[in-house]
């Protein structure tokens, strides 16, 4: 789940925000600077792997709960591992879509060392599963990648697209990276199945409630936990502060304002100009992975090509309610047994702010 600025004001009824404003001078300070500051420090290390870890945070990941720890091995090395506290245990059950973004941290990681010159020998989950993700071993070598030029200003787009479609030329270079509909039956069936996939995750309470939980409301609470989903800036911080946007309310479902801000996003879905599809062979680890990899360069390439990517994954998701529409996507879109690993909405837009970061040093084991 993602919640713009205007979804938030729509759960509180704009009738009231004029009077919840505070002075002009208080409204200047609500920015979450600290949660923000890791986008600036991305490149400023001098051991260059924790330079190129520095710029891997930025990576994508389900929900922004940033999975990822890292520890420095001697002088070369560097071992990945995928924080089970960090889980999402209704929505992603099987830890799939957080080894997914392991797989987009992974790729960054690689990009930012080879911007450096450094090449990385990675070795996929060398003790198993329960083990950590990745054993990395930096050497001299690698060669910069076009697409890194993107990564400062790479996002996951929340807000509705602009009203402009999306040529086969422009898309063309995407389809290295996924598979592309701009229009046609398919991309029609694969709106109407994460426009009944949204509202599915609405539906069932833990899926609903997952999310909920991990709202980060207001400047003070998103410099202290920069993870999840954060609603911020004077407008939503004046809003907290009156006990007129609260987790409560956002909560429920029955509000006429948390209706409307479901139904934007619904909207937002059906009006997207083009989809955006990702399939693996299997569906191991491995695969994962490699559909992480994947997905960060898909979503540096729309930033290349000046279109924004918004994830709308909630039909992949294994729990049982979703059954039906995870296996009708399959069904559908991967008939020789392939996994379906994302699903996106792709066009033109606005571009979205800046996400929350922890810190490095918060997410080394010994740095």
């Amino acid at each position: 789940m993602s919640l713009s600025r205007r979804k938030v004001l729509s759960l509180v009824g704009g009738g009231v925000v004029a009077a919840a404003i505070p002075s002009a001078a208080f409204l200047s300070t609500r920015t979450p600077t600290k949660a923000l500051a890791p986008w600036d420090q991305a490149g400023t290390y001098v051991d260059p792997r924790m330079n190129a870890l520095s710029y891997a945070l930025l990576a994508p990941n389900p929900h922004n709960r940033q999975p990822w720890e890292a520890e420095l091995i001697g002088d070369d090395g560097v071992t990945i591992w995928r924080d089970p506290a960090r889980d999402l245990p209704v929505t992603d059950p099987f830890a799939r879509q957080l080894t997914i973004g392991m797989g987009c941290f992974l790729e960054l990681m690689q990009m930012a060392a080879a911007q450096q010159g450094y090449a990385v020998q990675t070795d996929l989950f060398p003790e198993g599963e329960d083990g950590p993700v990745a054993q990395c071993m930096f050497t001299e070598g690698g060669a910069p990648d076009p697409l890194f030029a993107h990564v400062m200003d790479r996002r996951s787009h929340k807000e509705a697209f602009l009203d402009t479609p999306i040529t086969k030329a422009v898309a063309a270079p995407l389809r290295a990276h996924a598979d592309i509909y701009v229009g046609g039956e398919d991309r029609d069936m694969l709106k109407r199945i994460a426009h009944d996939a949204w509202y599915k995750e609405i539906e069932t309470q833990d899926a609903w409630q997952e999310s909920i939980d991990l709202l980060r409301i207001g400047k003070a609470e998103i410099n202290a936990q920069p993870d999840g989903i954060d609603i911020g800036g004077p407008m939503m911080e004046s809003l907290a502060l009156v006990g007129l946007l609260t987790h409560d309310a956002a909560g429920d479902r029955d509000n006429p304002g948390t209706r409307s801000a479901i139904e934007e996003t619904a909207n937002a879905i059906m009006g997207a100009p083009a989809m955006t599809v990702s399939l693996t062979a299997g569906n191991s680890r491995k695969d994962q992975i490699a559909a992480g990899r994947d997905w960060l360069r898909l979503n540096l390439a729309t930033t290349q090509a000046g279109l924004a990517l918004r994830p709308v994954s909630q039909a992949l998701q294994e729990y049982p309610e979703m059954k039906p529409l995870y296996d009708e996507i399959h069904s559908r879109f991967a008939p020789n047994g392939e996994t379906v690993q994302m699903l996106g909405l792709l066009g033109y837009g606005q571009r979205t702010p800046r996400t929350p970061r922890w810190p490095l040093p918060d997410r080394m084991r010994n740095a």
